[in-house]
């Protein structure tokens, strides 16, 4: 007989357990991994989604049974185990007044225990290294133990409800990820192993090219090559022969009268060929696209142009520079760069070389400064531009957060080389 009302108890406790366990696998599992089972064919995936689109049903269904398993095993055992146990230490001649309290507390203690470790603690830690897997397998009686307890789910969820309303919290808050939320996962995969740091570095540059506008990515327009259709024979030959890119841009007259582009080594064997002539031919119109577009948008104007090449022009029609696949590429990883990119060097006293045309997102988290919302620079040079506001000379300098930037060197109206040195904290700015 004691070995059927152990039985029953410990039924309890792992019917608890299995309660908890689906509670926490239901709430951890996400969404898309359950949406890809589903499209693979798993029922049980779409059964969890339906639970899982209503958290506050789930929640109330989940604590009616874990409520009802804790008073039933609580009663049970202390009404036939205890009782057991009290009969027994008072036929070893202990008196009742004390054989019956310490029966019951060490019922009370060790049922305690294995609810907790084995009716809690296991259950919550397999529902949580294995959401979608548990979720799929308890998905149905999860969706039966609902429709059962209907009446009383739909109760306390309106109970809940109401209790969020008094507390002002009536608005559901929007399931899904943030991008911080996406970069603490990938960091915590890479303290795991699941992702190596080049890794993480590359997906951390392609969200930040979503953040990015298509000046920050573009060659601007003083880098552009380019050629003018009006010259002689021998001015445009030697114009592609010089060119250190694929393609080159074709205007006539100057560079805002731009009429396409010439893939420049199809230019050299069409001169060979046929003559300079022939290079004319070669002209292929160029997209343009509004230096106001994100940089993640340009990337399917590049699949649509036939060169991959694309012009940015402001509102007045002027060319502000051009985007080319390299252009995202590089931006996306950081160790393939031309040998006239921009670059940041980190010298042996700790202070860091820079180029003017440096990201200013890439600068800000290296060294974590702080940046104004709603900046309008893109590039370390638009940084010292807007700080300084006028074009500064060769050896000047100003502070931001715990760095000094100098101005090194200077090429026309370009800033071309900026030398951050770190400072003390006494020396932080406002």
């Amino acid at each position: 007989m004691l070995a059927v009302e152990l039985a029953i108890v410990v039924g309890l406790i792992v019917l608890n357990g299995f309660l908890a366990m689906s509670e926490l696998a239901l709430v951890s599992a996400k969404r898309p991994l359950l949406e890809q089972m589903v499209r693979d064919g798993s029922r049980g995936a779409g059964v969890a989604l339906e639970l899982t689109g209503d958290p506050g049903r789930l929640l109330s269904t989940v604590q009616i049974g874990i409520t009802l398993v804790g008073i039933v095993a609580g009663a049970f055992s202390g009404a036939t185990i205890a009782e057991r146990g009290d009969a027994w230490l008072e036929s070893q001649g202990m008196p009742t007044r004390f054989a019956e309290p310490l029966a019951f507390a060490v019922v009370i203690v060790t049922i305690t225990y294995f609810s907790v470790v084995l009716g809690e603690l296991v259950p919550k830690q397999v529902g949580l290294h294995n959401a979608e897997r548990v979720a799929v397998i308890v998905a149905r009686p999860m969706q039966i133990l609902a429709m059962v307890a209907s009446p009383v789910v739909g109760l306390l969820a309106w109970s809940a409800r109401l209790g969020l309303r008094l507390l002002g919290q009536s608005r559901q808050r929007e399931s899904g990820v943030t991008d911080e939320e996406i970069r603490t996962m990938i960091e915590e995969a890479e303290r795991t192993g699941l992702v190596e740091p080049e890794e993480r570095s590359m997906i951390s540059r392609v969200m930040r090219l979503g953040d990015r506008s298509v000046r920050a990515v573009m060659t601007p327009r003083p880098d552009v090559e380019w050629l003018d259709l009006q010259d002689s024979d021998d001015e445009i030959l030697d114009a592609i022969r010089k060119s250190m890119h694929g393609r080159i841009l074709a205007a006539n007259g100057s560079i805002d009268e731009i009429v396409g582009a010439i893939p420049v080594r199809a230019a050299l064997v069409a001169a060979m060929d046929e003559g300079v002539g022939a290079v004319r031919a070669l002209v292929q119109k160029v997209p343009a696209v509004s230096d106001r577009l994100a940089a993640i948008d340009v990337v399917e104007q590049l699949r649509r142009s036939p060169l991959n090449l694309v012009m940015v022009v402001d509102e007045h029609g002027s060319i502000e520079g051009i985007v080319t696949e390299g252009d995202i590429l590089k931006t996306i990883v950081a160790d393939i760069e031309e040998d006239d990119g921009a670059h940041i060097v980190q010298r042996d006293d700790g202070s860091l070389l820079i180029d003017g045309g440096y990201p200013i997102d890439e600068l800000v988290a290296r060294l974590g400064i702080p940046l104004p919302t709603g900046h309008g620079y893109h590039t370390v040079a638009g940084f010292a531009l807007e700080r300084m506001r006028r074009l500064p000379k060769a050896g000047e300098s100003f502070r931001h957060g715990l760095w000094r930037f100098e101005i090194v060197d200077v090429d026309g109206q370009r800033i071309d080389k900026i030398l951050a040195v770190p400072q003390p904290t006494l020396h932080r700015s406002v």
